[in-house]
């Protein structure tokens, strides 16, 4: 039997660069500080080294022409925010990798699939928790736990040898980061078994045709831990993102090999587990009396869906000299530039007061579309004028102080119509040839060109 041989070699932790000594900036991606040294084995383990299967492996080269083009078998998971995050369902034989944050809900949401859905086996495999430990949230979430067979391993030879034998209809690990393979002579975490580990998940799943969920922790960074080939090589992988002590979790798709990355899944947290919300617009929009200033609402878009979110602002004297500029939810550069335009282009004096900014629910905004409900709130807790809670806006503003357009105007019109909103604020340059037919008439478009303009019409006789 041959002797395995060792060698000392660092890992690019952003994109799994290998080489042979330590570097402070990685020449493949140009990241710095993301070198990591591994201890990896070279030459052959024994015979059975040499049998190496593939995903797969056994088919011969074919035409293109050839090839069965037909969709692919979808597996409902009983849930409609994630069947539609996925494209329609779990893809036969697909590897999904989900990430986010500790205590954000991954753990609560993958056993909850398989309880849901009674009519798939499934094969819970736990490296983080024992067995009684998932058998008390099993409980606590509810739900038909006939048909889930926990396994509580950490070891992939004996994870695949059991996944074989049971030949699930689903499988879940959680998490990826805890399991090892004995073929590679590192610790569990590490690049290099993240990497094996995944690639034997990934020939298991292709193989059998068996769906494999992946749970992945983050970095501080909020990027999955790990090297980058990771989310390379699985098919989907859904980011969690929301404030875990608030109730709401935003569940975001950043790749899709089967089907639109530009989706999002809301839910909220509850004692039984994530609550799927089909209509995210009635939980963001005001839940509360009217004639309070400081709030606009703003029809945004996040992918392809859209919804209303209530923006919050005040706007106060500056109590000790220096004027204070905090976001929550929202970018403050981008705060402190619109609050810049007000000042230069519309003559509003801002910079001696404190200016304070938040988006409802906890959720983080980054769609331009929100730059005018966001001057509209400023300005309304500046000058203690309430705007009515039956108007909402949606425009992107300019250095200029121009007020521009934004993508699928008229989708974000037929979203306020459709909650009742009797008018809607937008740029005087947007196209809306995509609202024909539609039966919005219970709204009325105000076109405005600037902030000026917008100051003018909304506060009217203040």
């Amino acid at each position: 039997m041959a002797t395995v041989k060792t060698k000392t070699v660092w890992f690019c932790k952003a994109c799994g660069n290998e080489s042979p000594k330590w570097m402070g900036r990685c020449p493949a991606c140009g990241e710095w500080n993301t070198r990591v040294e591994e201890t990896v084995a070279t030459g052959k383990k024994g015979p059975a080294a040499a049998a190496v299967s593939v995903p797969g492996s056994g088919h011969k080269p074919m035409p293109l022409s050839d090839i069965d083009s037909s969709v692919e078998n979808r597996i409902s998971l009983n849930n409609g925010e994630i069947d539609r995050i996925l494209g329609g369902g779990l893809v036969e034989g697909s590897l999904v990798l989900i990430g986010g944050e500790p205590g954000i809900g991954k753990s609560t949401l993958s056993l909850q699939i398989p309880l849901h859905c009674s009519n798939l086996k499934t094969l819970y495999v736990t490296g983080e928790e024992s067995a009684k430990q998932v058998k008390l949230r099993a409980a606590r979430i509810g739900g038909d736990c006939s048909n889930c067979l926990i396994y509580s391993e950490t070891l992939m030879e004996n994870i695949i040898a059991e996944a074989r034998g049971i030949m699930p209809d689903l499988m879940v690990v959680d998490s990826v980061q805890t399991m090892f393979s004995q073929n590679v002579e590192s610790s569990p975490g590490s690049v290099t078994q993240i990497k094996e580990t995944a690639a034997m998940l990934l020939r298991f799943a292709k193989e059998t045709g068996v769906p494999v969920i992946l749970i992945g922790h983050i970095t501080k960074e909020g990027s999955i831990a790990g090297p980058k080939i990771l989310e390379h090589i699985v098919d989907v992988v859904l980011q969690f993102e929301g404030d875990n002590r608030g109730t709401y979790r935003l569940l975001r798709s950043i790749k899709n090999r089967f089907g639109s990355t530009s989706e999002l899944a809301v839910f909220e947290m509850t004692g039984k587990g994530l609550r799927e919300v089909s209509n995210p617009s009635e939980m963001l929009i005001p839940m509360h009396e009217e004639g309070l200033s400081g709030v606009a609402v703003s029809a945004m878009l996040d992918g392809t869906r859209p919804f209303l979110i209530e923006v919050q602002a005040l706007v106060s004297s500056a109590a000790y000299g220096t004027p204070q500029r905090s976001a929550t939810g929202f970018d403050v550069r981008r705060l402190n530039m619109l609050l810049a335009v007000l000042e230069k282009r519309a003559g509003f004096k801002l910079g001696v007061k404190d200016v304070f900014l938040n988006m409802a629910g906890g959720l983080k905004v980054s769609d331009p579309a929100c730059d005018l409900a966001v001057i509209s709130a400023v300005l309304s807790s500046n000058f203690d004028f309430a705007i009515p809670a039956d108007v909402c806006f949606a425009g992107e503003i300019g250095l200029s102080g121009e007020i521009r357009p934004v993508a699928q105007t008229d989708r974000r019109i037929i979203e306020a119509a459709r909650l009742g909103f009797r008018r809607i604020f937008v740029s005087s340059f947007s196209s809306l040839e995509g609202l024909a037919g539609q039966g919005v008439n219970g709204i009325e478009v105000v076109k405005v060109a600037d902030v000026p303009s917008l100051c003018r019409t909304l506060f009217k006789g203040n």
